[in-house]
């Protein structure tokens, strides 16, 4: 997992309540085991008609947004059924950082587990940004986890907190199979004194 760094991007609005994970990804592209290729279908149900053509009103449709990178949404977001595909086709698109004011727990937890940082807010702070995000190309706003910050476009700054230890598993780029391999030569000297000990196994 690449290393989670201070980043400015475009916000992309999504004021609506519940969105769940059949609405991030639908269940039809359920089928890979592969994290690329799906931010094509993100919200595909609600980016594309029956025949396939992009619907124009739909915030990531729209030029300003295409390239968002952080998506501000109302509260319960990624709430449903425990997908991991839904953070995959998140990060693939590009998105970077949702911010709400609350999360389902199992999507809340695969955000962190797949370099995406899920920041919950007040309502008052998220309105400020949703605020922020409606004006399109000048949405630009920085988010700075080392520091817990979050920069506006005319220099307001929000403080969020985030858990330490994913804190510091986003900024080494550590996912569970890197926070193993941190223990690497624990695990080796176990194996030869295992090897040692019981030659048998």
């Amino acid at each position: 997992m690449e290393k989670y760094t201070k980043f400015t991007g475009v916000a992309a609005p999504m004021p609506l309540v519940n969105i769940d994970t059949d609405m991030i990804i639908p269940k039809v592209f359920l089928k890979t085991i592969k994290r690329s290729g799906l931010g094509v279908n993100l919200f595909d149900e609600m980016r594309y008609d029956r025949e396939g053509n992009e619907i124009a009103d739909f915030v990531l449709n729209k030029p300003p947004y295409r390239g968002a990178q952080i998506i501000v949404a109302g509260d319960n977001f990624g709430c449903g059924s425990s997908r991991e595909h839904a953070p995959w086709a998140l990060k693939d698109f590009g998105i970077r950082a949702v911010v709400s004011t609350s999360f389902a727990d199992i999507f809340f937890n695969n955000c962190f587990k797949n370099g995406i940082l899920p920041i919950v807010l007040p309502p008052e702070d998220v309105a400020k940004l949703m605020d922020d995000a409606e004006r399109g190309a000048n949405a630009q706003v920085t988010i700075d986890l080392e520091n817990q910050v979050i920069t506006g476009p005319d220099g307001g700054e929000i403080a969020f907190e985030v858990d330490a230890f994913r804190k510091h598993c986003l900024l080494n780029g550590l996912d569970d199979i890197g926070l193993t391999l941190e223990k690497q030569d624990a695990i080796d000297r176990f194996e030869t004194k295992a090897a040692q000990e019981r030659p048998w196994v």
